[in-house]
């Protein structure tokens, strides 16, 4: 009996520890971003619109597929991800948003919204390393044209429209 009430929150507090890392406050950019991100896995390609506008207090994240339909909304609020919306909840959605706030903040902004020993910058590449081992990988091409992949195996396009 006392294991049926330990697994369930032992799975939240594995669900809390995965929390992708998320900066301080948001990064001082021109609201609002439309974004085409392109995911890439085992060869299957899926193209995708991300509008990221600020709220009075958050940042808004709407993910829809090619014809217009959500397929994650979002609102950041300080440090905490709120769904937005009757969509249920997406942690891949979130994972890739946090990654995006990652590589959307200016260098010159990193070190007051990241701590410091979590990631490093090499001429067009920047990384967001997690317990020693890369999270996120960005290279550049310009600041809103850039390539990112995960730790999980994932790569996307993302560039401005």
């Amino acid at each position: 009996m006392m294991r049926r009430l330990w697994l369930p929150l032992l799975l939240l507090l594995a669900a809390c520890a995965q929390q992708a890392p998320l900066p301080s406050t948001a990064p001082t950019l021109a609201w609002p971003l439309q974004l085409h991100v392109q995911r890439e896995q085992a060869g299957q390609t899926q193209d995708w619109l991300l509008v990221v506008q600020q709220e009075t207090l958050a940042l808004r994240w709407s993910l829809l597929d090619p014809l217009g339909i959500p397929l994650a909304r979002q609102l950041l609020t300080g440090s905490q991800w709120q769904n937005d919306g009757l969509l249920p909840p997406n942690p891949q959605a979130r994972e890739l948003f946090a990654a995006l706030l990652f590589a959307l903040t200016p260098e010159t902004e990193l070190a007051q919204r990241y701590a410091t020993d979590d990631w490093q910058v090499q001429g067009q590449q920047r990384t967001l390393r997690e317990a020693g081992s890369p999270r996120w990988q960005i290279r550049y091409q310009q600041p809103l044209n850039f390539q990112l992949k995960t730790a999980n195996g994932l790569s996307y396009r993302v560039e401005t429209l």
